[in-house]
């Protein structure tokens, strides 16, 4: 016999979490499975912080969900009491016809964000960590900022868990059944589980749980360092923002010192490998952390000390980088929210409400046609 519930969400990372919460908040009778521990570091959401920012370069209609889910953040921290968004100020910067500094200002422009346009100097004045190439320039916004991921999903889990929700990780899901008007019946090896509806945030793992899915969100070695300042104060959280930069091999962003006795970055798609989740290699190589040296002692050498740590994840890109919020085409009593593509974190607490809402009633209030399925 299985058991019946509400709803089902598969994957309790990033976006699992906050889905799971915003159902439960609502009253429903909802489950969340986990292939991992809640929280871990086998996938996307993990690595001490994430970059938060209202200018969204990626395309100006992502700016009223960001909006929201700056919102639901600070809804998340005055229930919970955790602190979870930490306020540096953000810069997007490079050449002036580069897509992360022309595409900032024309999103802050759009929505009339507060930001300021710096040119290199004044970046490099204003934050000495900072070495920006003389012909750069930058967007600052005074409200960009991290999260830290690990206690954003806790945070979710337990407000999830005090509203009702049942949790259950180390449970990988073997099979996902449409039962048409039934809804759907989920296989795990340790039972079998049925919902009115389904919602799949398994990030790296959406195209083995829907194969028909797998062009469209791609899993792709991501790889983060951490090295010590020589001048450690420069790279504080009050003197450092967090960064977006479009340099001349690619983009690479960054945070100031935070848990970590070193400052993080990486650069976007790193290597470009494309990889199976269950086999790829985890290791950081010689050849991650000698690329990421070396753009740190061009833009940032009094950051690029001794290494403190090096981290590999995972990001899952679809074709033109746009998230996908929306349900199934051919099974609409399954919700997908996947292709993240390196750029979703920060969204995850309105994430979880647009899929709560797509579970509950096909519908949401945000605007989400630029992550519908059919684009594709």
């Amino acid at each position: 016999m299985s058991n019946r519930y509400d709803v089902i969400v598969v994957g309790v990372g990033g976006m699992g979490s906050a889905a799971t919460a915003r159902l439960a908040a609502r009253g429903l009778n909802v489950l969340g499975l986990e292939r991992y521990d809640v929280p871990h570091d086998m996938g996307s959401s993990h690595g001490v912080t994430r970059i938060i920012r209202k200018a969204q370069y990626e395309d100006p209609a992502y700016v009223p969900l960001v909006r929201r889910a700056y919102d639901r953040w600070r809804d998340l921290e005055e229930r919970t009491g955790r602190d979870l968004l930490h306020v540096t100020g953000g810069i997007d910067a490079g050449s002036p016809d580069s897509r992360v500094f022309e595409g900032s200002r024309r999103s802050c422009e759009a929505h009339g964000i507060e930001h300021e346009v710096l040119d290199a100097s004044e970046v490099n004045e204003r934050f000495p960590g900072y070495d920006l190439p003389e012909h750069h320039r930058a967007v600052y916004q005074p409200d960009g900022g991290f999260l830290v991921p690990e206690q954003c999903i806790i945070a979710h889990v337990e407000t999830a868990q005090a509203d009702g929700a049942e949790i259950r990780a180390r449970e990988p899901v073997a099979d996902v059944s449409p039962l048409g008007e039934d809804g759907v019946r989920v296989t795990t090896r340790k039972g079998t589980y049925e919902a009115d509806s389904l919602v799949v945030t398994a990030g790296a793992w959406t195209r083995k749980i829907l194969p028909e899915l797998a062009d469209l969100a791609v899993p792709e070695r991501q790889v983060l360092a951490w090295l010590q300042p020589d001048r450690p104060g420069d790279f504080d959280p009050d003197s450092f923002p967090v960064f977006v930069h479009a340099d001349d091999d690619g983009h690479y962003y960054g945070f100031p010192r935070y848990d970590v006795p070193g400052f993080k970055f990486g650069k976007f798609n790193h290597f470009g490998e494309t990889v199976d989740p269950d086999a790829m290699d985890r290791e950081p190589r010689a050849e991650d952390e000698a690329m990421l040296r070396a753009y740190a002692e061009r833009r940032f050498p009094d950051g690029a000390g001794p290494t403190m740590r090096l981290a590999t994840c995972l990001f899952t890109n679809t074709p033109d980088e746009h998230f996908i919020l929306d349900t199934h085409p051919d099974h609409p009593q399954i919700v997908v929210g996947a292709g993240f593509s390196g750029h979703g974190f920060k969204f995850a607490s309105a994430v979880g409400e647009v899929l709560a809402d797509l579970a509950v009633d096909g519908k949401t209030d945000l605007d989400i046609d630029l992550f519908r399925i059919d684009r594709f």
